[in-house]
């Protein structure tokens, strides 16, 4: 059996057209092969759910108001699609049951648990969305909850794949699926515990879903539709004369993706080549393109390609009577990142010093200064962008450098990366 994966980001399902273009898109390729299809929330839409779990943790009255208005966007989309009808109407409405029930209570438990789930109801609603618009066009698709097939621990908001029984479920309850139907609707980014409790795998793990279905089922390839022509050597939103790069191995994604590339998960690749399962990252308003191909073995010399990832923090930690930062240290500093889920991006030890650049969660990192202070000096540089060049030059590097303050640079192989600041620009008065 011939079976690919196919990823849709929030962008492709915004709106109405987005949903219509999809179902395009499955309807021209299902001759091809039977496709697997994981979807994220619509357009905001996660983004606006966390406004409601901030709502109901801190109390103020508003969650309701705030769950009511994604409420009415869906419904808008439904209207769009010509499909609102009274049994859509109600299988949408059900979904939300669980957080209209949940936010009427006091809150009882900790954040992380609350978020996954509230949140993980985007992804619910939009697959339903996807699959009564595909249904009505005349597919024979199926409506897949992966909360019964893709298994973690209970590490809410950053929860971990438990492969071995997340293989089971799938091969039990997901290939006999593609006897009877072409194509198979589910969601990305979210899971179950063995306690059957909602779980997600962190931000943009949708990509990470997919790549977890196609190793499982040992797809043919897995293609992740995206709003560019695929990979580009910067950002083109924040630069002009950016180039798409036809072929990436492997190693080269991987890279990429650990150092903040958006395209894609830093999760998803690992699982594809472990199985040499070819990914395409295509533009989903031309399904015909090429886009970029990421396989093993590719031969060939890579252009500066630029990543900037923002939102950045940069801690300053040393001892308080200014003895060396020893061994003894920095094993209590890096159990204390492990223990608030704060990924490194850079770090750097003195004799008197150790420096690491985090992404700037304000919850977790308010908790782990507080924690540090007990016991450290601590200083603290916050809107910080990490900016790495792969496959650098001179006149790259001093570009990327023009009315930046380098606060942290480190150079190793062929990447180049720096944590800066803007310059304040000093106005006359």
């Amino acid at each position: 059996m011939s079976l690919k994966v196919y990823k849709f980001g929030g962008v492709s399902v915004k709106d109405a057209d987005g949903v219509i273009n999809v179902t395009k898109i499955l309807d021209a390729h299902r001759a091809k092969g039977k496709i697997l299809t994981v979807v994220s929330a619509t357009g905001k839409t996660t983004n606006a759910l966390e406004v409601v779990v901030n709502s109901y943790f801190n109390g103020d009255g508003k969650a309701n108001e705030h769950l009511q208005n994604i409420k009415n966007d869906h419904v808008s989309i439904l209207k769009g699609l010509d499909i609102f009808n009274e049994a859509v109407a109600a299988d949408i409405s059900d979904t939300f049951v669980e957080i209209d029930w949940m936010i009427e209570d006091e809150v009882q438990d900790g954040y992380n648990y609350i978020y996954d789930q509230i949140v993980s109801v985007g992804e619910l609603v939009s697959s339903k969305i996807l699959y009564h618009t595909c249904k009505k066009k005349g597919l024979n698709v199926y409506w897949l909850d992966v909360r019964d097939v893709l298994v973690t621990d209970n590490s809410y908001r950053e929860a971990k794949v438990m492969w071995k029984e997340t293989q089971s479920r799938m091969d039990k309850k997901v290939r006999n699926l593609f006897d009877q139907y072409d194509i198979v609707i589910t969601q990305g980014f979210i899971g179950c515990s063995t306690e059957n409790i909602n779980t997600t795998l962190g931000r943009e793990g949708s990509d990470f879903s997919a790549g977890v279905f196609s190793y499982c089922l040992d797809a043919e390839s897995l293609s992740i539709w995206k709003d560019v022509p695929g990979i580009l050597t910067a950002d083109p939103r924040l630069f002009e004369n950016v180039t798409k790069i036809d072929r990436l191995d492997y190693r080269e994604a991987i890279e990429m993706t650990y150092f903040g590339a958006k395209v894609i998960h830093s999760k998803t690749i690992k699982p594809l080549q472990n199985k040499n399962i070819p990914l395409y990252v295509k533009p989903f308003n031309d399904h015909e393109a090429e886009g970029t191909i990421i396989t093993s073995d590719v031969d060939t010399v890579y252009p500066p390609i630029i990543v900037i990832d923002t939102g950045q923090s940069l801690i300053h930690i040393s001892t308080k009577d200014f003895s060396f930062v020893a061994e003894e240290h920095l094993s209590e500093i890096f159990d204390k990142l492990n223990k608030y889920k704060l990924k490194v991006n850079m770090m750097r030890n003195t004799a008197i010093s150790f420096s690491v650049a985090l992404k700037n969660d304000q919850r977790k990192i308010k908790r782990l200064v507080e924690d540090l202070s007990a016991k450290y000096n601590v200083m603290k540089d916050d809107d910080l962008e990490l900016i790495t060049v792969r496959h650098y030059d001179e006149a790259t590097v001093n570009r990327m450098k023009e009315g930046k303050i380098v606060l942290f640079e480190e150079t190793f192989r062929q990447t180049v990366r720096m944590a800066v600041k803007d310059i304040p620009k000093v106005v006359r008065k």
